[in-house]
């Protein structure tokens, strides 16, 4: 079971200070967001993609290259690769130099994304967002794995004999996700593919991704990449801690209630109760996040969404702190406990190299 964090990289304003932080200074806190991660323990960062304010990360292989470089053992991973409005040759050549810098320690979210003016502006069509996914994706798996390919399709000009270069790590591409909120033809395409499945259920009710994931793991069995319950599953979340549960919601309340992602809506207590959003003491993480193995099943993957709605970098270090010291060990031991051995561990290069020798992946 994999522990980490993710992040949309908003720029957004202190409702309780009214400063807001620069470009440069959000680029550079997110780097040292990344770094304090494996500082705790955390074994995956995972960074959006976005082209717009008040969001950052317009190049996640620049930042995610560089904090390959100050980091030893953290699993780098996107936490969404626009599938839709990347070309796929492009990402194809990024991603495998990126697996390279790291020596493997990436891997990526595909999605479509959920900002409908940046279609046009790379010149596509939102309208066609489920065919752009399905082809570009289709595309891509194969430039990763046949060194000569001959391709015409609808969105892209065709290719000819062309060589995708550099060529994956030890022959082996890095892992995808397919992420999506609410398209059962993401999850089919994932299931396809064998790939994983990442729900990140931190708007909607639990009920809402449990069905969904229930898709995805029946699919992924009929198509014979194993059984339902070995289906790669990942989940994100949202938690703020303090040591008395009061304290963390009277910290949090001005940043919630003012965020752009959710201010302005239900209040935090109805939020809280129909989300994964947790804002309480560390014990109060441990207990719902451990019960999420009774709605989702096993799973690899869980992702905390901590940096966004304006808060300090000195706050969200903090809470690192807590997540990493109080929260992951308890969890860990929690999903360990009675889990059956026929379940994937989360996906790594090294349990892709070993599958090629027909170890399970993730194993």
């Amino acid at each position: 079971m994999q522990f980490g964090i993710f992040t949309v990289g908003d720029v957004t304003p202190d409702p309780t200070t009214r400063t807001t932080p620069t470009e440069h200074e959000r680029i550079k806190g997110v780097l040292a967001i990344a770094q304090k991660a494996e500082e705790v323990g955390l074994d995956v960062f995972a960074l959006g993609e976005h082209h717009n304010p008040p969001f950052i990360p317009s190049s996640p292989t620049t930042m995610l290259g560089y904090i390959a470089a100050k980091t030893e053992t953290l699993l780098l991973s996107t936490a969404t690769t626009l599938i839709t409005t990347n070309d796929p040759v492009k990402l194809a050549e990024d991603y495998s130099m990126l697996q390279h810098v790291s020596d493997g320690r990436i891997d990526l979210m595909m999605g479509r994304g959920n900002t409908a003016p940046v279609y046009p502006w790379f010149g596509k069509d939102i309208r066609e967002g489920i065919a752009l996914a399905v082809e570009n994706y289709a595309l891509l798996h194969r430039l990763w794995r046949e060194e000569r390919v001959d391709w015409a399709g609808k969105y892209r000009t065709p290719l000819e004999g062309f060589t995708s270069t550099p060529r994956p790590l030890d022959d082996v591409p890095p892992f995808v996700w397919h992420g999506s909120i609410r398209s059962p033809e993401i999850a089919e395409q994932a299931a396809y593919y064998g790939d994983g499945f990442f729900a990140n259920n931190i708007f909607w009710p639990k009920e809402h991704f449990s069905r969904l994931v229930g898709f995805y793991r029946e699919r992924y069995e009929h198509y014979g990449h194993g059984s339902a319950d070995q289906a790669i599953v990942g989940l994100g979340g949202q938690v703020f801690m303090r040591a008395k549960s009061q304290d963390a919601v009277n910290e949090f309340r001005p940043y919630f209630d003012r965020a752009p992602v959710y201010g302005n809506g239900p209040s935090l207590e109805e939020f809280t109760e129909q989300t994964p959003l947790t804002v309480g003491s560390p014990q109060q993480v441990i207990d719902r996040y451990a019960g999420m193995r009774e709605h989702f099943g096993d799973y690899q993957r869980q992702l905390f969404l901590m940096d966004h709605a304006g808060l300090p970098l000195a706050t969200v270090l903090d809470q690192l702190e807590i997540l990493g010291s109080e929260v992951v060990p308890v969890l860990r031991r929690e999903f360990a406990q009675d889990r059956p051995a026929h379940i994937p561990a989360g996906p790594t290069h090294a349990a892709l190299v070993a599958a090629r020798a027909g170890a399970p992946v993730g194993a």
